[in-house]
């Protein structure tokens, strides 16, 4: 199978198509971040790097026969201004379109955030297909809402594996029983705000909460960042995977990718 992968970060696609079993004779991937980039040559050296998605010259690929991606969401998300297609970031959705559109693979997949009804039944539109809504929960210890849009047969929700935050934490300071998640970016509270840092803010615990969620009198030495080893556990991929950039870098890409056992659960309807 030859894959275009859009949008491509630390090709979480690439992960998720060997988790299926499914062959990859070929993997073009489309990413400008080179962090990501460097990642993926590091555990994928084959993968052919095409850089911007706005300049691929598509008659120079073979045929294609999945092509996948996660278009920058940052104007379709509840959490930012939603600016939808007005967003230059969220605009790229169009690339995907019309890379389907020239090249006519027999299958794609595309994964986006939560959004306004109105602009999810635009995107349904333009792909020609009704989305799959799946929570990460299921197969993940994190809460993660995603909209998945693919003509790949049988798409069903993945079954719970019962996976709690207690099972990915790291030992040591932590009262694994006890700790709860929080997402910073949603936090009002000063002392949080000033606490995290803006590239490491998607998620944060602490371990001796007793009336959840109830945080006016959270303090910093009751709070730490997840680790990288963490984030990679919740979002399935394997572990170390990112190890080669920093420990801010790996965070960042980490809360942009995939959580790989979810697309390898969408990807198993290719066998």
């Amino acid at each position: 199978m030859n894959v275009l992968s859009l949008f491509d970060g630390m090709s979480c696609g690439r992960i998720a198509l060997e988790r299926a079993g499914i062959k990859v004779d070929n993997y073009y991937a489309s990413e400008v971040d080179s962090h990501a980039i460097k990642v993926t040559q590091a555990n994928w050296p084959e993968t052919v790097q095409l850089g911007d998605v706005q300049h691929i010259n598509y008659q120079m690929l073979p045929k294609i026969d999945l092509i996948i991606g996660g278009s920058p969401c940052q104007g379709f998300s509840f959490a930012g201004k939603q600016l939808n297609f007005s967003d230059p970031r969220s605009a790229l959705f169009f690339e995907f379109v019309h890379a389907i559109r020239t090249l006519k693979p027999k299958y794609f997949m595309l994964e986006n955030v939560k959004m306004r009804k109105d602009i999810l039944s635009a995107i349904s539109g333009e792909l020609g297909v009704e989305p799959v809504f799946i929570n990460s929960a299921l197969v993940s210890g994190a809460s993660r809402q995603r909209y998945y849009w693919t003509n790949i047969p049988g798409v069903t929700q993945p079954e719970d594996r019962g996976i709690k935050l207690s099972d990915i934490l790291e030992s040591g300071t932590t009262d694994r029983e006890k700790a709860h998640c929080i997402d910073a970016n949603y936090w009002k509270g000063a002392t949080l705000k000033n606490y995290f840092t803006k590239s490491r803010r998607q998620m944060v615990y602490r371990g001796d909460i007793k009336e959840f969620p109830h945080w006016e009198t959270l303090e910093k030495s009751q709070m730490r960042m997840l680790t990288p080893l963490e984030i990679e556990r919740l979002q399935t991929v394997p572990e170390g995977y990112t190890d080669h950039v920093s420990n801010t870098q790996r965070c960042k890409m980490l809360g942009n990718g995939w959580t790989v056992d979810v697309i390898a659960h969408i990807f198993r309807g290719l066998l």
